[in-house]
């Protein structure tokens, strides 16, 4: 397989093909919609990659503008999912990339450029003050989404899946990254903990579910005055339990904010989901009338996910060759310890992580176990 770099006439870092047969196909594609599309091929680079086998690239328009191109090689990548999500949270009047052409059988899409900042891009840790307004919006979108929710339109995120998605803990973290091997007593304190996590998931009300929402997902506007934040990488979206995209959204694979922040925020989100009739007394289900039962489920949907994202770090570190994911590592082994040290029933788990992180375990007094 040779390596192809298409040239520019400007100054942006080129743009790499492995394949140089996908790289004579792109040219092509490219060639019959630039008229149309009042495209730039000269301006042609790299915009971003994510941790799938998708890129995008950055093009110029006449008018001054530009445009994202998504290169998603089809046997790797099925956009079909994208399409369809897209334009149910399009429906929902959340703000996507638009689709202005899409070549199923090569796998490459034109899309509207949302922005060059991540909400991450400009969020700081130790100013937790100025981060407040941007949860609150981010948290805020999640409302019309789950409103506009119905059943048979997304995959379900039943118990297989959820079960599936946990499995790639032991699988890859624990016995691929960690190089540990679970004795029969180990792998059955795993098995029951995964057991009771599934139960706590699945007692939630299901809605539509982004799988992803955290703030390297959010694109942040031109003009935040008229302008909400901008939605990405969604194709994964499922129908499943309503306390997932808040938890992915403040337990984020990187970054971290004290709880008090975190209660604050999904306090937030909870009234107002209770207003909309997607919890409480009002909704369908009558559950989560209660804050703390919200929050505990919250930190149950939270386990499931960092569980899962630690075996895919590990994945893709060890199979994949991207290794700079398992630098965040740490962080979810945090909030792993944080949620078990704070539920009796988790208490196994905790001294599970502890013994394959080779974390000495503090012997004193627990306050504030539940």
């Amino acid at each position: 397989m040779s390596t192809t770099t298409l040239p520019l006439q400007n100054h942006s870092p080129a743009v790499v093909w492995a394949d140089s047969q996908r790289a004579s196909a792109f040219a092509a594609w490219l060639q019959r919609i630039a008229p149309a599309q009042d495209l730039r091929p000269d301006t042609l680079r790299p915009a971003s990659a994510d941790a799938s086998f998708r890129r995008y690239l950055r093009i110029d328009t006449g008018a001054g503008t530009s445009r994202i191109v998504m290169d998603a090689p089809p046997d790797k990548e099925n956009c079909r999912p994208f399409v369809q999500v897209q334009q149910l949270l399009q429906a929902a009047g959340l703000r996507v990339p638009e689709i202005f052409d899409w070549d199923e059988a090569q796998g490459f899409m034109l899309l509207s450029d949302v922005g060059t900042q991540t909400l991450i891009d400009i969020l700081d840790e130790q100013q937790p003050q100025e981060a407040q307004a941007w949860y609150r919006h981010a948290s805020d979108l999640l409302l019309p989404w789950q409103l506009s929710s119905r059943p048979d339109v997304l995959p379900a995120y039943d118990e297989a899946l959820l079960r599936r998605e946990l499995q790639l803990f032991p699988d890859w973290y624990i016995a691929q990254h960690r190089q540990y091997t679970l004795d029969d007593k180990q792998s059955a304190t795993l098995a029951q903990a995964f057991d009771r996590i599934v139960a706590e998931n699945l007692a939630a009300p299901s809605v539509f579910v982004h799988r992803d929402f955290m703030t390297r997902n959010l694109m942040v506007p031109t003009d935040p005055r008229t302008q909400p934040l901008a939605v990405l990488d969604f194709q994964d979206a499922v129908y499943g339990p309503i306390t997932y995209d808040i938890a992915s959204l403040l337990r984020d694979a990187f970054i971290s904010w004290d709880e008090d922040f975190v209660i604050d925020i999904t306090v937030r989100y909870w009234e107002k989901a209770r207003k909309a009739g997607l919890v409480g007394s009002t909704s369908a289900s009558g559950w989560g009338a209660d804050f703390g039962e919200f929050y505990r489920a919250v930190e149950w949907m939270g386990l499931q996910r960092h569980l899962k994202v630690a075996g895919i770090f590990a994945r893709l570190t060890l199979r994949d060759g991207k290794p700079k994911y398992l630098a965040d590592a740490p962080r979810f082994i945090h909030y792993l310890r944080s949620t078990c040290s704070r539920y009796r029933e988790l208490g196994p788990l905790l001294r599970l992580i502890d013994q394959i992180e080779n974390i000495q375990p503090q012997v004193g007094y627990a306050y504030g176990r539940v």
